[in-house]
């Protein structure tokens, strides 16, 4: 089955709908984590970070990467410049960066979310994406990118597994800056 990979602009609005579902994936978050404030995401409900994300892909550029196969989206993935996603860069997080200059770099790129339908887990569209990703990036300037993805996971349906694996990246020549939090290291690939 072959694999395309797509930036997700309002004309895929009803794509990614249909990939997140009625519950918003993720508990409907609807890939905002990184993009509201703590006190944003307990104040905010699943209609809310649809309306938050729905404007995000909107007001461009895209957000992110859509996967599709024989016309259906099947997995997500966002990328874009660290200002985009402003939680991500948060000093507490293990996904900060290591220079504080690059949180607002906009030639700072990070893979920070995933999510591919659950029927299509275990085909590698997650390594489709990142090389999607890297391609995307390098077509929008961007000197480097990082990742934070998760070691090990028990299940592959692991909630924890929004971030990616670490052997994906590694599988796609991202290299180990620190670990700040075990099992969850700051990886960066220069472009």
């Amino acid at each position: 089955m072959s694999t395309t990979i797509v930036p997700l602009s309002p004309e895929h609005w009803t794509d990614f709908e249909d990939l997140f579902g009625k519950q918003g994936a993720c508990y409907g978050c609807w890939c905002t984590h990184f993009r509201l404030t703590p006190a944003e995401r307990r104040a905010s409900d699943r209609e809310r970070n649809k309306d938050h994300i729905k404007a995000r892909i909107e007001a461009g550029p895209p957000p992110g990467l859509l996967a599709f196969e024989d016309g259906k989206a099947v997995g997500w993935m966002q990328v874009g410049p660290r200002a985009d996603v402003p939680e991500w860069n948060n000093q507490g997080r293990g996904s900060a960066p290591v220079d504080p200059a690059d949180a607002q770099d906009p030639n700072v790129w990070a893979i920070s979310c995933f999510f591919i339908r659950a029927r299509a887990r275990g085909r590698g569209i997650t390594h489709r994406l990142v090389d999607g990703g890297i391609a995307f990036a390098r077509e929008n300037g961007a000197r480097l990118l990082e990742a934070c993805p998760i070691d090990l996971s028990r299940d592959s349906r692991s909630i924890g597994l929004f971030v990616g694996s670490s052997r994906v990246f590694e599988k796609a020549g991202f290299e180990r800056l620190l670990e700040r939090k075990p099992g969850r290291p700051l990886m960066r690939l220069v472009l």
